[in-house]
C-alpha cells in the first residue's frame, strides 16, 4: 500500500510540476529566443526541468561517472543505449549542450513534446525515408551552429537491457561532419519504471558512464557501420564492467 501511495503522489506531482515548468519554458524561450541562437539557455533549463525528479525520487538513486570527459567547447554526436523512457531523464542530467533526435510520436505528448518544439529538437518519422534525409540535414545544421546532436542508435528500447544491434544514421552524420562520436551508458532504468503501470515497487540504482570520445580520425577509414559496430562493441564492454563492478549510486546526486 505504501508503494502505491508514494507512486500516485510521485506522478501527480509530476504532472502538475510539469505545467508550471513547461509554463517557465515558454518564459525563457521569449526572453532568449531573439540573441540565443541555440537556445542553449532553454536547453540548460529544460535539463534541470528533466533532472528534478532523479533528485527527487528515493527510489531512483543515480551515479554518474565520467562526466568529466564531456568538453563544452566540443561538439559532438552522442549517441547512448535505451533501455526506458527514464532515459530521457537521465541524459539530462549531465547538463550538456546538446539536440535531441526524436521519433516523432514523442512531439504529440502534451507539455513535454511542446517543450521538445520549443528547443527546436529534430524528430524523425522512422517510417520515411524523406524524414531521415530532413533528420540528417537539421543535425548537420545543428552540428555546424555549435550544436551536439543525441541520438539512440539501436532505434528502439531494449527489452532485456542489453545492447541491440545499432543502425547506422548517427554515425553516417559522424563522418559527414567529421564530428568524435560521445557513447553514454546506462543501466538500471529498463528496472526503474514497470513496464506494466505505474507503481514504483522497489529501490533501483541507475548508473551511467560517459566514455571517451571516438576522434574522427580513429574512424576515417572505415565505413558508418563498421564505425557503430567498433562504438557499439565499447559500449557493450562497459556495460558489462558496470554490471560487474555494481557501481554504487551516490555520486551524481
Amino acid at each position: 500500500m505504501w508503494f502505491v501511495l508514494f507512486s500516485l503522489i510521485f506522478w501527480v506531482f509530476l504532472v502538475i510540476s510539469s505545467v508550471v515548468l513547461f509554463c517557465g519554458a515558454v518564459l525563457v524561450w521569449a526572453v532568449t529566443v531573439l540573441f540565443d541562437k541555440r537556445l542553449w539557455l532553454l536547453h540548460r533549463y529544460s535539463c534541470f526541468w528533466g533532472s528534478i525528479y532523479l533528485w527527487l525520487n528515493p527510489f531512483w538513486p543515480m551515479s554518474i561517472e565520467g562526466r568529466e570527459k564531456i568538453d563544452s567547447s566540443q561538439v559532438y554526436v552522442a549517441v547512448s543505449n535505451h533501455q526506458s523512457m527514464l532515459d530521457i531523464l537521465v541524459i539530462h542530467s549531465l547538463f550538456f549542450h546538446f539536440k535531441w533526435v526524436s521519433k516523432k510520436e514523442n512531439l504529440y505528448i502534451p507539455l513535454v513534446g511542446w517543450n521538445m518544439v520549443l528547443n527546436r529538437y529534430v524528430w524523425l518519422d522512422r517510417a520515411s525515408r524523406k524524414s531521415f534525409k530532413r533528420m540528417m540535414r537539421d543535425c548537420s545544421r545543428h552540428i555546424r551552429q555549435g550544436s551536439s546532436v543525441m541520438l539512440f542508435p539501436e532505434g528502439t528500447r531494449s527489452v532485456d537491457g542489453n545492447l541491440r544491434s545499432f543502425k547506422d544514421g548517427a554515425f553516417r552524420l559522424a563522418h559527414r561532419m567529421k564530428c568524435p562520436v560521445l557513447p553514454v551508458v546506462l543501466d538500471g532504468t529498463g528496472e526503474s519504471i514497470p513496464k506494466r503501470g505505474f507503481v514504483i515497487r522497489k529501490k533501483t540504482p541507475i548508473r551511467v558512464r560517459v566514455l571517451d570520445p571516438v576522434e574522427p580520425g580513429q574512424f576515417e577509414n572505415m565505413d558508418p557501420r563498421s564505425t557503430g559496430t567498433m562504438v557499439r562493441d565499447l559500449m557493450n564492454s562497459a556495460l558489462e564492467d558496470m554490471r560487474s563492478k555494481g557501481t554504487g549510486a551516490t555520486a551524481g546526486r
